[in-house]
């Protein structure tokens, strides 16, 4: 069984909300998409990911080919543009299936794993994360770095070829939860108070994710924030 709660803010700062998500416990697919590229490309962008990601597995695509296929296509998108702006988005998604589980991401939206503690799944495709892993930065030095959100790798950005998604698989078990979020979460709120709010059984996982999103409100609601939880009973 699979509880879920799901939320996105424009937040306090921007005009435009180009965060995107979705949400299907029958197909068992979830997904949080972060657009960028400035006027209305950044809200295409993450929007045409969704679609084609969640057309993609229900056709019977992994979630790792449907990634790679949303890509091509936004890429094939941006070429048709007449506008020089760029078109890119970030994805973070998760794919259940029976009692397996699956995730994958590009770019800087996190995937976060409950089970008795918080565990960051995925790692930051940013150049901030670059420099910690060639030891040139600690993490609290990039936490305030002003190039921190410079992105390695998105969607629509990084060519095929050069594209990496991050990929990791397990067994889902009874109690496991799973945070999905876009970095407008992550730059205002600490992983010590989403581990906090993670650990409350009290809470349903749409009030975890309330919670949450007043958390980066009140942290200063800088950029869009989109924020799903998805939980195995």
């Amino acid at each position: 069984m699979i509880e879920f709660g799901h939320g996105t803010h424009v937040g306090l700062r921007r005009t435009r909300n180009e965060d995107t998500y979705y949400a299907d416990a029958s197909l068992g697919l979830f997904l949080v998409a972060d657009g960028m590229g400035g006027h209305q490309h950044g809200e295409v962008a993450s929007a045409l990911v969704r679609d084609q990601v969640v057309q993609q597995v229900r056709e019977g695509s992994s979630l790792l080919e449907a990634v790679r296929g949303a890509a091509g296509s936004l890429l094939e998108c941006a070429r048709d543009s007449f506008d020089i702006l760029p078109m890119g988005t970030t994805i973070a998604a998760l794919r259940v299936e029976g009692d397996s589980h699956e995730v994958a991401w590009v770019g800087d939206s996190r995937i976060y794993q409950w089970k008795q503690g918080l565990r960051q799944v995925s790692h930051d495709h940013s150049l901030v994360q670059a420099l910690v892993e060639a030891g040139q930065l600690d993490p609290a030095q990039a936490a305030e770095h002003p190039q921190r959100n410079v992105l390695t790798q998105a969607l629509g950005v990084t060519a095929i070829e050069q594209l990496h998604i991050g990929m990791a698989r397990g067994k889902l078990e009874p109690g496991m939860s799973f945070l999905l979020c876009s970095d407008g979460l992550t730059e205002g709120v600490s992983d010590t108070t989403i581990a906090q709010k993670m650990a409350r059984a009290d809470l349903s996982a749409q009030e975890c994710v309330d919670q949450l999103l007043l958390c980066a409100l009140d942290s200063g609601g800088d950029d869009n924030v989109t924020i799903l939880i998805v939980r195995s009973r």
